[in-house]
């Protein structure tokens, strides 16, 4: 049969409805899974719907239909860390989907701070960054802002500093600038991963009126960012592998790492990149960092104002 997707009221001023994500969170999840996957029978031309219905998803979370309904129409109030658990691996999820539909499921009451306070990076971290001379390294906050980076970063990715606040954020980067769809050789793989991470920062933060704004704008100005948030992807940032096209050096090769401070409850990640020992990407950072600030400028001690 054909499906309804009922979706709750609009957002609430200045954040994003956390019932609509969980709706479309449940939604788009349970729309990627083929009958097959979960050993169900496929009967084709009479399928209406993508991916398994609301019914076959109830029977394999071993819930009623009207309960997995309501909870797919955005109505997670009194749900249960079991019933979450158990309709998460019936839809398959990763740990980070878990911890989104946690999230969205269950937000936590939050005292709202005031919108236009700045995020701010503690003094040993700015001091570690700038002991980091040979590796480029910088520090993302939430709604992916750039608040902090070292020489090396700069010289690797583009003086920041030389933009104004507003602009230092890797989702607009990513996604306005047209030097940034260049500088990526995988640039759609960028783009994910950034939109992904907005969604994870979202299920964290609905009520961040910053954050709806920056996803407002972003999907007035880009078809490719209203196609990814649209898909209701989330990722943690982790590790991985980084290709750019540098100015100077040509392209290079770039394993980056995030490490999330201990006890820091701020969302800021200080993330790293390197390169293989002995390799033409290690070569070249070599030469960038002894071109100093003839390279590019340094921005170790900037942080979003």
């Amino acid at each position: 049969m054909d499906e309804q997707h009922t979706h709750p009221a609009g957002p609430v001023s200045g954040g994003l409805d956390p019932r609509t994500e969980l709706s479309e969170f449940l939604r788009t999840r349970r729309a990627r899974l083929k009958p097959e996957d979960v050993g169900l029978p496929d009967f084709g031309r009479h399928r209406r719907v993508p991916g398994l219905r609301r019914e076959e998803l109830a029977q394999l979370a071993g819930v009623s239909v009207a309960y997995y309904t309501r909870l797919e129409q955005g109505n997670g109030r009194n749900v249960s860390a079991e019933v979450l658990d158990s309709i998460a691996r019936a839809l398959r999820l990763t740990d980070a989907e878990r911890s989104h539909l946690t999230h969205l499921a269950k937000p936590k009451r939050q005292k709202r701070k005031p919108a236009a306070r700045a995020q701010q990076v503690r003094a040993p971290l700015r001091h570690l960054l700038e002991s980091m001379d040979a590796v480029p390294a910088y520090v993302v906050g939430r709604r992916s802002e750039i608040l902090a980076w070292n020489r090396m970063a700069a010289a690797v990715f583009g003086d920041w500093g030389l933009l104004p606040a507003q602009e230092r954020n890797w989702a607009r980067l990513v996604f306005l600038n047209p030097d940034y769809r260049e500088l990526f050789v995988e640039w759609e793989q960028k783009a994910y991963d950034m939109v992904a991470y907005l969604r994870m920062d979202a299920g964290l933060h609905p009520d961040d009126p910053q954050l709806s704004s920056l996803v407002g704008e972003l999907s007035v100005k880009s078809e490719e960012f209203r196609r990814l948030w649209a898909a209701h992807d989330v990722k943690e940032k982790s590790h991985g592998v980084k290709r750019v096209r540098h100015p100077l050096v040509g392209e290079l090769t770039l394993l980056w790492e995030s490490f999330r401070p201990a006890g820091d409850d701020t969302g800021q990640s200080l993330v790293t990149y390197f390169a293989e020992p002995g390799s033409p990407s290690a070569e070249a950072l070599r030469l960038l960092a002894s071109w100093g600030a003839d390279a590019r400028q340094s921005g170790a001690d900037a942080t979003a104002p």
